[in-house]
């Protein structure tokens, strides 16, 4: 395409929708020599820092969710609905987009239905197992559906539907070699296993304290434990806990993921879409505990996909103080289960999602 290609990208909220928006915007710069992208999110949220931390331009909605119980914030929603919309179409008038994709979110609803009204080519990318409101209601208007997981046929039409898997970085794709400079970035012991330990960036409540309720456990059993316990987390209030265990290595957030996934013999994980798609990739063996916390439970969901398929063990939320930590350690005394776990999670991984979601779109302006 030698003539200049706009892409209008909408969605955000967390994490899970930013980074593969993101992905899928260097792809289109890398492959195109003339493009031209702008993100569309809701003004209150992540997006609108990370975004343009990432390079790219972004305007912002007044927009939200309904709430789940009764709350006087679902009174403005009609209003913020109808607000979000005239400011799309003003959006698309001016940018005059090729395409316009949504990754879920509360901002990618106005933006791709507004698109679609314009008769503008439409893709939007489904992360979980289990697919989101704003998507199952958008699923008949658009062009194309990219999703991340099989049997997908009972939110979405089958003959709009391929299978791409959720865009990944790039810094993961490879961590075979990288297991020495790991270990000694995070000051770790070559000659005991390591435990990883990701909640989130937020962290995990249940897993802090089953790590903290078990930890003269975890130290018996002569493993490390690399620990992301979120900036939620009061590390001050076990202070004179943690300072006696060499073994604990606590950080609130760790920036270098890739280092720590190679540092890692097994790894306990929440059932985030992009973390089980980084997972898989990195396949290493894997203990997962949903966050119940979430919206139509689509982390157990996500979770399932793995356990179905013996790729991982699940360990329910409210299991999880009483049993993760045994489980953690059966799984590091057990290296036939290890073999046969890693064995199976590298069978589901994508790794070149952001590429096939790009030259489906590009199929579509074609």
């Amino acid at each position: 395409m030698n003539k200049l290609t706009k892409i209008l990208i909408g969605g955000g909220g967390t994490g899970g929708h930013i980074f593969p928006a993101i992905a899928i915007a260097n792809r289109f710069k890398e492959i195109l020599s003339d493009v031209d992208i702008l993100f569309v999110g809701a003004t209150d949220r992540m997006e609108m820092e990370r975004v343009p931390a990432a390079g790219y331009s972004i305007k912002g909605l007044w927009i939200s969710g309904l709430q789940r119980s009764l709350s006087l914030k679902n009174l403005l929603f009609p209003f913020k609905l109808l607000y979000s919309l005239l400011k799309v179409g003003a959006i698309i008038r001016a940018f005059k987009p090729n395409l316009v994709i949504g990754v879920g979110g509360y901002s990618s609803g106005p933006v791709v239905y507004m698109a679609s009204r314009k008769k503008i080519p439409t893709l939007i990318q489904e992360q979980n197992s289990y697919a989101g409101i704003t998507n199952k209601l958008l699923a008949k208007r658009v062009d194309k559906i990219c999703v991340a997981y099989d049997n997908m046929e009972r939110f979405f039409p089958k003959d709009k539907m391929v299978l791409t898997g959720n865009p990944v970085r790039k810094d993961i794709l490879d961590i075979s070699q990288k297991k020495p400079e790991a270990l000694k970035h995070f000051k770790l012991s070559s000659d005991k296993p390591v435990i990883l330990v990701i909640g989130g960036s937020l962290g995990a409540r249940t897993i802090n304290e089953s790590i903290i309720n078990n930890i003269e456990k975890l130290v018996k059993s002569d493993v490390q434990v690399l620990w992301q316990s979120g900036k939620s987390f009061d590390a001050n209030a076990h202070k004179s806990t943690l300072e006696k265990y060499a073994a604990i290595h606590l950080q609130p957030f760790i920036n270098k993921m890739d280092l720590a996934y190679a540092a890692a013999d097994i790894i306990i994980s929440r059932a985030g879409a992009i973390s089980v798609s980084e997972l898989c990739i990195i396949g290493k063996p894997l203990i997962l505990v949903p966050s119940p916390n979430v919206a139509e439970d689509h982390q157990t969901k996500n979770a399932m996909a793995l356990v179905d398929k013996q790729a991982a063990i699940l360990v329910k939320d409210i299991d999880a103080k009483e049993k993760l930590i045994d489980e953690a350690i059966r799984l590091i005394n057990d290296k036939n289960l290890q073999h046969n776990l890693s064995e199976a999670i590298v069978k589901l991984a994508k790794k070149d999602a952001a590429k096939e979601i790009v030259e489906e779109a590009l199929k579509l302006i074609a």
